[in-house]
């Protein structure tokens, strides 16, 4: 064990049962900590310059090589170390399968007006409105899919789901830490978006024009709902583009995180070709 690590063996310690403690929301949410758990995405909020205040390492679940390089770099950041027995990991992994890392790091907020200042030299802001989302793994998925697009940003209306859950860190697979994302209410998105002149995208089985055939290169933002229930009727009446996804077979609506990805590429190649 590296000298400069603290050694835990035993799951009655009061650091893990606080670690236990912050898969609830409510414990995340008093104490304004998170966890990151997993070599990528320690990786990406190391890298995105999130603070992480400790990390709990267990060697013999290490699946490669370059885990000593990143905790060495943590360490130089002044990350306190705390090595794990493998039953002790076992206990505060919230992985089937954990690869021996797991930091805590303090939540970060941003708001419209931080916003302001991500696309002030943007000429076209290509961002994603979820609205009221309540599965983390869709929410964690949408973050994932505009990172590999691009996305400037994504603005979270009447949350559901809280954006540090440990699945959605974990099904983000780190993007969580590369995509800005705001936390605000559906009335003053609205708003910001009509200031700002950026036009609402909505799909829903009724539009007229399907998704390929509309203008997606300008200043957008596309909104999407509720799992069940989609977009509210206020979003939907406010949109200045609604656009369907073709549904061929039986099935009446994709995933969100599915149509919202479909959506994105879309006006990913629209914009690659007016480049």
């Amino acid at each position: 064990m590296d000298p400069n690590t603290t050694l835990l063996s035993s799951v009655q310690n009061p650091r893990i049962k606080q670690l236990v403690k912050l898969r609830d929301r409510s414990e995340r949410e008093s104490t304004g900590q998170f966890l990151i758990e997993g070599y990528r995405e320690l990786l990406r909020a190391f890298e995105a310059g999130r603070t992480i205040s400790s990390l709990f390492i267990c060697p013999e679940l290490f699946l490669g090589s370059n885990e000593h390089s990143l905790i060495a770099r943590m360490q130089k950041k002044g990350t306190q170390v705390l090595t794990c027995t493998p039953p002790v990991f076992a206990k505060i992994s919230y992985r089937d399968r954990p690869d021996g890392l797991l930091g805590v790091a303090p939540q970060r907020h941003l708001s419209l007006n931080d916003f302001d200042n991500l696309l002030r030299n943007q000429s076209s802001p290509f961002l994603v409105v979820a609205e009221a989302i309540e599965k983390p793994g869709n929410l964690g998925t949408i973050l994932r899919s505009s990172d590999a697009v691009g996305l400037h940003g994504l603005i979270i209306c009447d949350r559901c789901t809280d954006i540090h859950n440990p699945n959605v860190v974990r099904a983000s697979v780190g993007t969580l830490f590369t995509v800005p994302v705001a936390e605000t209410k559906g009335d003053e998105t609205l708003r910001w978006l009509k200031e700002k002149k950026i036009k609402i995208v909505a799909a829903t089985p009724s539009a007229t024009q399907e998704f390929t055939q509309v203008d997606l290169s300008g200043p957008i933002a596309i909104a999407v709902g509720t799992e069940q229930l989609g977009l509210s009727a206020r979003w939907m009446n406010e949109a200045d583009i609604q656009v369907r996804i073709p549904m061929c077979g039986v099935a009446d609506s994709l995933n969100v995180a599915m149509a919202t990805t479909l959506l994105l590429y879309e006006a990913l190649r629209q914009r690659q070709m007016r480049q």
